[in-house]
């Protein structure tokens, strides 16, 4: 008679329990076994035999994967972390991390979430040393850079609200829509009015008389969005806080940006469901426009969501994103590819990201080439905000969304390539102040420690002179 295989998963069993609010007792109740063997289950001293584990997914809706995988994504964690620069010279054996993601998932996710931290103080101290040299004003106090630091320092990843978006895009998907979801689930009725009547909002809710009111003047993709964003505050709450929670804010308004930052990424999730979207970037080799057409979403929104794609276990290309405006200022900056943005002050002009602006809407592409020779390549295009009836106001910003060099075989903008190949990558800085290329024309200010010479005998033709000493 053949046996039943088992698999010893108590941790992750205790875990489970625990986060559904249940004792032993509870758990062992619903199970109709005996709490000494619920607890015999959470020291692994018995294995959970397949008839459990499919009474436990019944008995609680659960993912029967759930238990089983958890321990392979911590695995990936722990694995992405320990590649930091800070952990060289330490060894392990090639098991120790499934084990220790097997055995002990509270001191492993105790790790990650150190880890965490300690980019969070990196980035701020980079600050900090900015500010104390008096090149700009320390942003400890300034939201927005408090909300950059929080999402950089997670690389603008949260796979816990992947896997609850992609639940609930699924549940949406039942009822074939978001109005015919939120009528089911939620009550509430969806009217599309006009912008007279919404007095300066684009989405409302209106709990009084159940209803969701949109600007009829948005597109298609902007209407779904906004739903998409209602129905995370609606539903992903608890989620998008547990993530919150993790981070240290100085200003309630850096916290309040970083939880609208995160509600948007959910409701990105929820358009764009993380398994589905991971597939269809493979078959369509990053095809920003081909991406947005097949989700129905704009090309903006399917650029900032290539940046999210590094979910344990089933990461693809790391990308970085930014948006600016004609006068250079920097709306958006998302980076999950390790590239160094300028943490104050003005990118480099040289980038094309400025140029994008001469040819609305076309993706112009270019080679970059940092001062250290990191090789990137970089995808830009005008988007535009706003509109949607003769006379109302649009913004007219222009975005960038770029990989390292070695990842850019993988994009269908390579194939056959006739321009310039990455051996003729332009060369550009961070910033002014921190680039040290000396031969630059478009310099508008002397990098930090070179010395200027002065021009009583003779001026160069670029904008500063330096000494060598």
């Amino acid at each position: 008679m053949a046996t039943e295989r088992g698999l010893y998963v108590g941790p992750r069993l205790r875990r489970m329990r625990r986060d559904l609010g249940l004792t032993q007792a509870d758990m062992a109740a619903a199970l109709e076994v005996s709490a000494s063997y619920i607890a015999l289950l959470e020291r692994n001293n018995r294995p959970l035999t397949a008839g459990l584990l499919l009474k436990l997914a019944q008995t609680y809706d659960i993912d029967m994967s759930a238990l089983g995988s958890g321990a392979a994504e911590d695995t990936a964690r722990l694995q992405a972390v320990l590649k930091d620069p800070i952990f060289a010279g330490l060894e392990w054996a090639p098991n120790d991390l499934t084990d220790m993601a097997t055995n002990y998932p509270g001191i492993s996710e105790a790790l990650l979430r150190l880890y965490t931290t300690y980019q969070e103080g990196q980035l701020a101290f980079a600050d900090r040393e900015v500010g104390a040299r008096g090149d700009e004003a320390d942003d400890a106090s300034d939201p927005v850079a408090d909300s950059r630091r929080f999402l950089a320092a997670r690389r603008n990843s949260f796979p816990t609200l992947d896997d609850a978006a992609e639940r609930l895009a699924q549940a949406v998907g039942a009822r074939e829509n978001f109005t015919g979801y939120l009528r089911e689930r939620h009550d509430l009725r969806v009217r599309r009015v006009p912008p007279s009547f919404m007095v300066g909002s684009t989405r409302r809710l209106d709990r009084h008389r159940q209803e969701i009111l949109l600007d009829d003047s948005l597109d298609a993709a902007s209407q779904a969005f906004q739903l998409a964003l209602q129905l995370c505050y609606l539903e992903l709450g608890d989620e998008i806080g547990a993530v919150l929670a993790g981070g240290s804010f100085a200003s309630v308004s850096g916290e309040r940006l970083t939880r609208r930052a995160l509600a948007s990424y959910a409701a990105a999730a929820v358009l764009m469901p993380y398994s589905a979207f991971a597939r269809a970037v493979e078959a369509r080799r990053y095809d920003v426009e081909a991406l947005a057409r097949q989700f129905g979403c704009s090309f903006e929104q399917t650029a900032h969501r290539l940046t999210t794609l590094q979910k344990p276990g089933q990461e693809r290309v790391p990308f970085f994103f930014i948006r600016i405006d004609p006068a250079g200022n920097v709306s958006k900056r998302l980076d999950g590819a390790g590239f160094p943005f300028a943490r104050h002050g003005g990118g480099c002009p040289l980038w094309n990201v400025h140029n994008a602006f001469r040819t609305p809407r076309e993706i112009v592409t270019q080679w970059l080439e940092l001062p250290d020779g990191q090789r990137f390549f970089s995808i830009a295009r005008t988007v535009t905000a706003g509109g949607g009836a003769f006379g109302a106001p649009r913004v007219e910003r222009a975005i960038a969304l770029g990989c390292a060099a070695e990842h850019a075989g993988k994009l269908i903008y390579t194939a056959g390539e006739t321009g310039p190949g990455p051996e003729a990558a332009t060369p550009i800085g961070v910033a002014c102040r921190l680039c040290q290329r000396t031969e630059c024309t478009a310099r508008s200010e002397p990098p930090i420690g070179r010395q200027i010479l002065p021009d009583d005998i003779r001026r160069t033709s670029l904008p500063f002179g330096f000494s060598d000493s």
